[in-house]
């Protein structure tokens, strides 16, 4: 298959949509982001790598995140994690409150941001320095060892961060946070505020593609932790939104408010495509349109 060529058509069919939504613009910084850029990447589970339009522009990858963490987790815990956190679609928003008091501080997912705190606080305990852990992760499976934080973002992420702050409390309030929430917070801040292009992201997701298997070789995730956490992408990784992601793309995938989504092809590569402009859920209008124009062009889904 011309992986190019594929890229190429899709990049024409989305630019009726390019520029359409709305930047985040609860978190400052992100808030004056050109709306009407547009990137997407493709890197093969054999190391090649396409890309159209801005696909080497480095954006705040925000939620995206939370797909490595729970990888990093996972690989050392195991399914100790899942007394603390749960594996279904939340249904409500991914900064919400109220479901958490109704199901007594165990988040519903890791990828609403009360399962993320969940995850990064159990991180810190392992690891002591999650950031740190988080950036040299990324670095080795994009190949970019440039990458780096955005400390502006941070900074504004932090300033602004009285939602995430609560449920971070209100979880401590029901034993599931075990470090001290301003330190569990400021390693949350820092982990959203990584700065990566579509190519290091197309890249960095690729172990999701070789089930478990990091760019070197080595493996992080067995076989079947690569398939929950495929799973869990799936049904909970585009917040509110899980149902009709899966019903127009097809494919495992994760979004965050930075405009960034990344998508897995197991056996085959991994996506990322990145467009500011969001819908009222929080995904970009111009990455879910792409997505769907290129599984619809290839046939390639895991249905």
């Amino acid at each position: 298959m011309d992986y190019q060529e594929v890229l190429n058509q899709v990049l024409e069919e989305v630019r009726p949509v390019m520029g359409q939504g709305k930047v985040a613009n609860y978190i400052p910084a992100l808030a004056a982001v050109d709306p009407g850029q547009f990137g997407m990447a493709l890197a093969t589970v054999d190391g090649e790598l396409f890309g159209v339009g801005d696909w080497r522009t480095p954006f705040s990858i925000q939620s995206i995140s939370k797909v490595f963490t729970l990888a990093l987790v996972l690989a050392r815990d195991g399914d100790a994690l899942w007394r603390r956190v749960g594996k279904e679609p939340s249904g409500n928003p991914f900064n919400s409150l109220v479901q958490l008091e109704y199901e007594h501080g165990i988040p519903r997912n890791p990828f609403i941001n009360a399962g993320a705190l969940v995850i990064t606080d159990r991180l810190l305990s392992l690891t002591g320095d999650p950031r740190g852990v988080l950036r040299e992760f990324l670095r080795a499976e994009s190949g970019n060892p440039s990458l780096d934080f955005d400390s502006v973002v941070a900074a504004s992420e932090a300033e602004h961060g009285h939602r995430n702050a609560a449920l971070a409390h209100f979880m401590a309030g029901y034993g599931n946070i075990e470090n001290p929430v301003p330190s569990v917070l400021e390693h949350y801040f820092w982990q959203c505020s990584l700065a990566m292009s579509c190519a290091d992201l197309a890249r960095a997701c690729g172990f999701l593609a070789r089930h478990g298997r990091r760019a070197g070789g080595e493996r992080l995730l067995t076989r079947s932790q690569a398939k929950q956490v495929n799973a869990i992408m799936l049904t909970c990784g585009t917040y509110d939104a899980a149902g009709e992601f899966a019903y127009r793309v097809g494919l495992p995938g994760k979004s965050g408010v930075g405009g960034g989504i990344v998508a897995v092809i197991p056996n085959r590569c991994g996506l990322c495509v990145w467009s500011p402009g969001l819908d009222a859920r929080g995904n970009s209008v111009a990455g879910v349109e792409a997505l769907d124009r290129f599984t619809t062009l290839t046939g390639l889904s895991v249905f």
